[in-house]
């Protein structure tokens, strides 16, 4: 990447960047639709590498060190209606944080790209 053009997460900056961050999974560990997914899970850690794979695909010169998204999701059996609930809550937090609107369009196709990696439902479907 040429470091001489601003990127993603340039634009944002790694103070912002955690605050979004940290206010979504907030939301998500609280959320009355799929926070029961997060039960058993470190909000910290998941804090964590949700800032490193956004600050990765953002453009930040950070590395995303969890696991494979299929192999770390896989095993929860993540339903369509819940990818999308989680989708709508990230939309939400980018335009409550003033995110710019390329900035929350193009991470938020890079999210709907990964739908595949997180469950077997198309978008809208939310049966198994």
């Amino acid at each position: 990447m040429d470091r001489d053009l601003e990127t993603d997460f340039d634009t944002l900056g790694e103070p912002a960047l955690r605050a979004i961050v940290h206010d979504f999974i907030g939301r998500c560990f609280g959320d009355a639709m799929i926070g029961f997914l997060f039960m058993r899970a470190s909000r910290e850690r998941i804090e964590e590498f949700e800032y490193q794979h956004a600050a990765d695909h953002l453009g930040g010169d950070v590395t995303y060190a969890g696991r494979p998204l299929a192999a770390a999701h896989g095993p929860h059996r993540i339903l369509g209606g819940q990818f999308d609930r989680r989708r709508t809550l990230l939309k939400q937090t980018l335009d409550d944080h003033g995110v710019p609107p390329g900035i929350r369009d193009r991470w938020l196709a890079f999210q709907d790209g990964l739908r595949d990696q997180i469950t077997g439902n198309a978008s809208g479907q939310c049966i198994a």
